[in-house]
């Protein structure tokens, strides 16, 4: 299995003493994530959940931008509103796009199957393993 592996991305997340501040990185960035401080964090940054769902959104904005970019679509603005959910069977990411510009009904479809072709959806919704190792 190992030959069969390909390394998309790499980050890293390192937490002190803190409560619960932590900092992630990845390449040459980083970005704080906490806890609120009703869960006894210090509120600095948003939370791991608030993270994965900026990832999903900016992602999404991002597929949106080059596709509207290529066909020279008039928008002026892309918006993404998303929320977690807990349900009985798992969870549910509700995704709310909004555009300010010149689309008509079908480029606003075509857009909304754009949406989940960005490469954090297809992870999301794919077939994920986690391998957790201490070293």
């Amino acid at each position: 299995m190992e030959e069969q592996k390909k390394s998309v991305a790499q980050g890293k997340a390192s937490i002190t003493r803190a409560h619960y501040q932590t900092i992630a990185t990845s390449g040459n960035h980083a970005v704080v994530a906490d806890e609120p401080s009703d869960l006894g964090g210090t509120d600095t940054g948003m939370t791991p959940f608030g993270l994965l769902l900026a990832s999903l959104g900016s992602c999404t904005a991002i597929t949106l931008r080059m596709y509207i970019d290529r066909k020279m679509w008039i928008v002026d603005e892309i918006n993404v509103d998303l929320e977690i959910f807990a349900m009985p069977d798992g969870n549910l990411i509700e995704t709310r796009i909004h555009f300010k510009g010149e689309l008509i009904d079908e480029q606003v479809e075509r857009l909304l199957d754009i949406a989940k072709k960005c490469p954090v959806h297809k992870l999301l919704t794919g077939n994920i393993m986690i391998e957790t190792k201490i070293i």
